[in-house]
Order: structure tokens, then sequence, then C-alpha cells
């Protein structure tokens, strides 16, 4: 339903996910070559940055299709880090097209972007109204989700942990759910590929993405149902069991 891509690496700009690469994320809002589900990703766009002169990341988000974007090619050039994300919104039929339904969702420095869809009760069932559950920015599914996903952040969890938990409570709550997920926080990313394409290309850094966003040798796919983490320690794929 959506396209995402992540850095973690050596600083780079924003452009590098969006329209540097032949396939990046501003021709995959229009011309996805993999997805599954829909066509065209133009019911907004989203990115997110670590500045380390700030305590948490920036975000920058619209509801307009990202190539109708005036200001972003001078944005994306300049706001660079050595921990980017950014996403194109393909919204689920009946959640609310709006700012706070784009991905990134944010919390303190947490950063997710989820690609897919869940049934919204499923996952209110299991937030279960809890004082401690993270409010979610958004009514709509992927808002609830990352809620989730920072409440155990929040509690503790390792970026990785946290991820998988909530993935594999959510696909018991809702079998037919895609929960492919997105995650960093400035020293980490992580990602899920649960139901739909997910690849990295390790080099200099990692790059992650929903497909390949050049036709360069190395992209590799992330099996279904598999953790990445990445770190400075290394790039680590495992089956989520």
């Amino acid at each position: 339903m959506c396209r995402h891509a992540a850095w973690f690496g050596p600083a780079r700009p924003l452009s590098w996910l969006i329209s540097e690469p032949e396939h990046g994320l501003l021709e995959q809002s229009y011309a996805p070559r993999m997805q599954r589900y829909g066509t065209v990703n133009a019911d907004g766009f989203g990115m997110g940055w670590y500045d380390p002169v700030l305590c948490e990341p920036v975000r920058y988000r619209r509801t307009v299709p990202i190539w109708s974007d005036a200001n972003l090619s001078g944005l994306a050039a300049a706001a660079r880090s050595t921990c980017l994300i950014a996403a194109v919104r393909c919204a689920t039929v009946g959640m609310p097209v709006e700012e706070t339904a784009t991905a990134p969702f944010a919390d303190g420095r947490w950063l997710l972007s989820h690609n897919g869809r869940v049934e919204r009760d499923a996952v209110r069932r299991l937030a279960g109204g809890r004082e401690s559950l993270c409010e979610p920015e958004s009514l709509c599914d992927s808002a609830w989700l990352a809620s989730l996903v920072f409440t155990r952040l929040r509690a503790g969890a390792s970026l990785a942990d946290a991820l998988t938990l909530v993935v594999k409570r959510v696909a018991a709550a809702d079998p037919a759910a895609r929960l492919n997920l997105l995650a960093c926080g400035g020293a980490e990313a992580a990602a899920i590929a649960w139901g739909d394409s997910l690849y990295a290309h390790v080099g200099e850094g990692v790059l992650v993405a929903s497909e390949p966003l050049d036709d360069r040798p190395g992209w590799r796919p992330v099996p279904d149902r598999n953790l990445l983490s990445a770190s400075p320690d290394g790039v680590l794929v495992a089956p989520i069991r």
C-alpha cells in the first residue's frame, strides 16, 4: 500500500532515497515496479532525519503527491544525516488522508513507517486502553500499529524486540495483515518483511527499501517473515519464529 526506504551509514542527503536514484521514491510514487497492492502512491509522503544538534529527529510530511511539492528538491538536498527514512503513501481504503496519518510516525528519538494494512480494530483491542499506551498520532491503522511499537520501546525493549513482538501479536489477531515495518532510532535501524517486498543493499552503509532504488548489483530480497537489523556492529537478517 506504500513504498518506503531508509539509509544507515555515512551521512547522505535525503535525495539519496528520493530523487537521485533512477528508481527512487519519487519514481516509485507514480511507477513502482514491485508493488502488489495499489498502483500509485499519491496520498502523501513523509521523511525524517537526525540532526546532531537536536535531541529528536526532524520530520517533513505532506498530504500532496511527492511530485507536486515544489520545496522538496531543495529540502531533500540540504537535509543530511547518517540515518534517513522516507515514505510515499497509498492510503488504505477508509483511512484518513492527513499529515498525521503519514509516515514516518515519531516518538522521542524513534521513527517508524508501515507498508501494508491491518484491521484497525484488532490493533485497538491489543492496545486494550492501557494508560501506558503511546497515544497514536492519527486514527489510521498504521498510526495505531506505530503506537504499539513505541509503547514497547518506552518500556525498555530493543528496537528489534519491539518490532518482532508487535508484529507477531498483530498477525495473530489479524492473520491477513501485511506488516512490513521500517524503523530507526538514529544509532540503529530495523525492518521487517511480512506480506510484501523488502530489499537491502549493503556497502558503505545499508539501504533498505520496499524495492531496489537503482539497478546496481548487490540488492538482495529480505525473505518474508524476517527481521533485518542494522547497527554500527553490522547487518543481521534473521527469521521471525
